[in-house]
């Protein structure tokens, strides 16, 4: 059995149906228990408190750990969710981390991402860590906006780092969930391309057939935006490598390609598979 955590998110849901599909019994943990895909049993755990995991994982033998804001909750100790995962039996674990774990280490988000590395690292276990830099499905943010007035509101609209598809981590998580052969590795997970705010608005506008106008925002207006959805350490650490990425996140990673034997989706693909979002 392997157990995903975050599974009601854009990487949760496609890595238990990809797992569903490939014949393990996986449950999926979120917060609320949620309706899953045939095969998947839904349990609703909270990660902020490890010791609600102790019954999801007895038994399991892999697992994936997506932390999200429950790295930063008051009184965390997501490290506690690894020492858990030991004594439970499991053996293997993919933890989704962060490319600013190695390109910005200072920053207090990826402070905290990087001792959860470590705990892993030192655990004994079989371990995987994927490093994604920006998601394609941050656009999502912007789908109220563009429905209803035909606008995306982002800061620095010519600033471009090569986001990555979700589904291309969740592939690459399932893959290092079930193959040995990427134990102990630390894959950095990019899209294809570098892509703008402004080049996105134009995918967007151009899979809608209508136009969609860009506005650009301060970083002042975009971080009051950010925080009412994320702690303020990790807007500011966000919005530090979207005003001025640095070349290791302009870079383009072959991992995708290396682990599934094909290119990463271009930003274009999601836009085509979420588009009803934004119509």
């Amino acid at each position: 059995m392997i157990v995903a955590t975050g599974a009601t998110g854009n990487v949760g849901r496609t890595l238990t149906q990809a797992l569903a599909e490939a014949g393990e019994q996986v449950t999926a943990v979120s917060r609320r228990a949620a309706v899953m895909p045939d095969g998947v049993r839904p349990v609703a755990a909270d990660l902020a408190e490890p010791a609600s995991l102790k019954l999801v994982l007895d038994g399991a033998k892999a697992l994936f750990l997506l932390l999200s804001g429950d790295l930063h909750a008051a009184d965390a100790r997501p490290v506690d969710i690894i020492d858990l995962a030991a004594s439970s039996g499991v053996r293997r674990v993919v933890l989704l981390s962060s490319q600013g774990v190695a390109t910005r280490p200072l920053g207090p988000s990826r402070v905290a991402m990087r001792a959860v590395e470590e705990a892993l690292r030192g655990s004994g276990l079989d371990w995987a860590i994927l490093r994604p830099g920006g998601f394609a499905s941050n656009a999502l943010a912007w789908a109220e906006s563009v429905r209803t007035q035909g606008t995306v509101a982002a800061p620095f609209g010519d600033v471009g780092v090569p986001i990555v598809d979700p589904q291309d981590i969740a592939e690459v998580a399932a893959a290092c969930l079930l193959d040995d052969r990427h134990s102990g590795e630390v894959l950095e997970l990019t899209g294809p391309q570098v892509i703008t705010p402004r080049q996105q608005t134009a995918a967007i506008a151009a899979a809608l057939g209508s136009p969609v106008r860009f506005h650009e925002l301060t970083r002042d207006e975009a971080r009051a935006t950010m925080t009412r959805f994320v702690p303020a350490e990790l807007a500011d650490d966000t919005l530090d490598i979207v005003a001025a990425p640095n070349p290791a996140e302009l870079r383009i990673s072959p991992a995708v390609e290396r682990v599934l034997g094909r290119t990463p989706h271009p930003f274009t693909d999601w836009v085509a598979r979420n588009i009803t979002a934004f119509g």
